[in-house]
């Protein structure tokens, strides 16, 4: 089960579950869609995989399947290791 993530790896916006912004690779690292088209270039910066857009969790669900509440920002930004 997707973790859901709650924010972009690169500059530490929130993406809550409902998030339309929020994009991921397949080892579900999280960016906003700014971050990964204008910084990223649509590849992840940790496995350089490409980043797709992450399915919305329906609320029904989020209740017995919460999103992680864990943030996980990447020091420097992404800008860095891109």
């Amino acid at each position: 089960m997707l973790e859901l993530r709650p924010n972009c790896e690169c500059c530490g916006k929130s993406l809550p579950p409902e998030s339309t912004e929020a994009v991921i690779c397949s080892f579900e690292c999280t960016f906003c869609l700014y971050c990964a088209s204008e910084v990223l270039s649509h590849r992840c910066p940790n496995c350089g995989g490409n980043l797709e857009r992450r399915p919305i969790r329906p609320s029904a669900a989020l209740a017995d399947n919460p999103a992680s509440t864990e943030r996980i920002v990447k020091g420097g930004g992404c800008a860095s290791n891109s």
